[in-house]
């Protein structure tokens, strides 16, 4: 006998009520058969869980492998007269990576509600961003003109990126409770093992192709990669059996927690910092008179390392206070990069230490958001997906406004300045050009420490119990 059944869910359900991402007011369920929700597959494990983790890590890796990776794509730019003699390359290239990454952090801010509203259009959405990403990328392979990466490898790239990433997250929440913390870690870990591909490969296609034959062999490669992994990514719950989300109040208590806008000023402050290193990396190995393949093999590990780190903070993070995690990482972060990258650093052995360290501490910052989500969100997978859009978004705004800050730093060095350009240390390299670049990043990360000292310190507005959200 076919009925039709309102399901009402609380937050101390482990069963998430859909796959939205903002609170409803009602979704309705037809239900085909008197099956409840038992009958679904079961949170933290089982093949839907586990097979649904597996293509989220591979899309994570191709999706954020690329513009985590674009300093060795930089470094070919800087060095093809065809793009550097261009007017402002210097300025410009620089901005492709970041811009693309940080486009892909701050949409999901938008693109979540639009997901929630329309629940069955993700699994296309997600297939029209994996057209988007090969369409990006193989058009600019053509590309003559700076300023036409910028929008083809750069804007198009995010936003198929984007669409392809959102719906990771979202189902996240719904398939992961309990292990939340350790799934969040291993889909951020897909970008770091992709920082970690990709600079390998990418200096051999560059040198034997160039870089617009290597951009198409990519664009590919990308497509024959995402492509079979993309029918794993679906819902707990069938999308097919939710009808009509009418959104209504949410509460928003959260929002006043001045605890929590700490968290967003650390986060932000540390994203301002973190990719500088990311993008500069291979270059500053130029001026060091590395061959391109060790320039881009300090990338590599740096980006390998972080696979570790954000495995690691991800797991710790479901039994441990993220407040004390996240301090310690940033503090070892800034000490490892005065003392590692500006002072060790002037020969290959040490820049290679320094990319460990930095990747392994620094890179697994994003595996602690479960954790800092947690006491607000409680387990309702709606307000912990909509808590990570802010994450993304003000980690997006560091990562593109870190492009332009270290050119300039880089581009405004003047010789002698500091009296690094003699000194035989890491902050002396290129002639003392990185020395303020530097300094910019280990400040950033010595202030994001103590924003969280601070906030953990005065444990101002903590999470007070949430009453029961039931999505009816």
């Amino acid at each position: 006998m076919q009925s039709t059944e309102t399901i009402e869910l609380a937050t101390r359900a482990p069963l998430p009520s859909s796959t939205s991402t903002l609170p409803y007011s009602r979704v309705e369920v037809i239900e085909s058969d008197p099956r409840n929700e038992s009958s679904l597959a079961p949170v933290d494990g089982g093949f839907g869980a586990w097979s649904f983790l597996a293509g989220a890590f591979i899309v994570e890796t191709i999706v954020w492998g690329y513009p985590v990776a674009y300093g060795t794509f930089l470094s070919a730019y800087l060095n093809d007269p065809q793009y550097s003699t261009q007017p402002h390359a210097s300025s410009v290239l620089p901005l492709v990576g970041p811009l693309s990454s940080g486009i892909i952090y701050g949409s999901t801010i938008f693109i979540n509600p639009f997901m929630a509203r329309y629940p069955h259009a993700r699994r296309t959405l997600m297939w029209i961003g994996a057209v988007f990403c090969f369409t990006s990328l193989f058009g600019a392979s053509f590309a003559t003109k700076v300023v036409d990466l910028v929008v083809l490898q750069g804007f198009l790239y995010a936003i198929g990126g984007s669409l392809l990433y959102a719906p990771c997250i979202l189902y996240m929440s719904e398939w992961f409770v309990k292990r939340r913390g350790m799934a969040n870690g291993v889909i951020f870990a897909g970008t770091a093992l992709g920082g970690f591909l990709f600079p390998l490969v990418l200096p051999g296609l560059l040198s034997r192709f160039g870089p617009a034959k290597a951009l198409r062999v990519l664009s590919v490669a990308l497509m024959g990669s995402v492509l079979p992994f993309l029918p794993f990514i679906k819902g707990r719950l069938p999308e097919s059996r939710v009808h009509g989300p009418r959104p209504r109040s949410w509460d928003r208590s959260w929002m006043k927690s001045t605890s929590f806008w700490f968290v967003i000023t650390a986060n932000t402050v540390q994203g301002f910092g973190y990719f500088v290193p990311v993008v500069w990396l291979p270059t500053y190995a130029t001026a060091l008179n590395l061959s391109p393949t060790n320039a881009s093999l300090t990338l590599a590990l740096l980006n390998g390392a972080s696979v570790v780190g954000r495995l690691g903070l991800g797991v710790l993070s479901d039994t441990m206070n993220p407040s004390a995690l996240a301090l310690c990482s940033l503090l070892i972060t800034a000490i490892s990069i005065f003392v590692l990258w500006g002072v060790l650093s002037n020969t290959f052995a040490g820049l290679i230490a320094f990319g460990i360290v930095y990747g392994m501490i620094a890179g697994g910052w994003t595996s602690l958001w479960t954790g800092f989500v947690r006491p607000f969100a409680k387990d309702d997978p709606t307000l912990s997906t909509s808590m990570f859009g802010y994450l993304l978004l003000s980690r997006g705004l560091g990562n593109i406004l870190s492009s332009p800050i270290s050119t300039s730093l880089l581009s405004g060095y003047a010789s002698g300045s500091w009296g690094f350009h003699t000194a035989k240390t890491g902050f002396g390299v290129g002639g003392g050009q990185f020395a303020n670049m530097i300094i910019y990043v280990g400040t950033c990360f010595a202030c994001a420490a103590l924003i969280v000292g601070v906030g953990w310190g005065l444990g101002v507005n903590k999470p007070k119990a949430r009453r029961d959200m039931v999505l009816i």
